[in-house]
């Protein structure tokens, strides 16, 4: 955030939460439900550019900042880009259970426009986190505070 104050740039943080992640975990267990989370790990850190950064935050949480990324549309592709690498190729895991097909609900803050401070910030991509989950699986929803400020 103080990089992209100083360098009056605008940068996305995003927060991805699995669809229906618990039933799988309590349906195969925490080991399935961990083979699982670092797939998404991998798909995701492939699936982004080398200056993107990837953290999971807890359970099935994980947060996607995109420095440098400057409009809602630019944020947008990233998004179905996301979706389009989680669900596209089912996980699979033997024989012994069928291969699970992965959705995310994502929500999207753009700095500074939904956010000045940290706490801001992750409120907004929270929100709007929630927003998506609200409205179906594998969606995704942008922030609808607007603080209408510059870096």
């Amino acid at each position: 955030m103080k990089l992209s104050k100083r360098r009056r740039e605008c940068f996305v943080l995003m927060f991805i939460d699995l669809d229906a992640f618990k039933t799988l975990n309590d349906t195969f267990g925490h080991s399935t439900g961990d083979k699982v989370l670092s797939e998404i790990a991998t798909r995701l850190t492939t699936t982004l550019r080398n200056v993107d950064t990837v953290a999971r935050i807890g359970g099935d949480e994980f947060t996607v900042i995109l420095p440098g990324t400057e409009t809602p549309e630019d944020a947008e592709l990233v998004a179905r880009k996301i979706q389009t690498a989680l669900s596209n190729t089912p996980i699979s895991f033997g024989t012994a259970q069928p291969p699970y097909t992965v959705s995310a609900s994502i929500g999207i803050a753009l700095y500074p426009d939904h956010g000045e401070t940290t706490d801001e910030l992750i409120a907004a991509a929270d929100d709007a986190m929630y927003a998506a989950k609200k409205s179906g699986r594998n969606t995704f929803r942008f922030a609808t505070n607007n603080c209408s400020k510059t870096p």
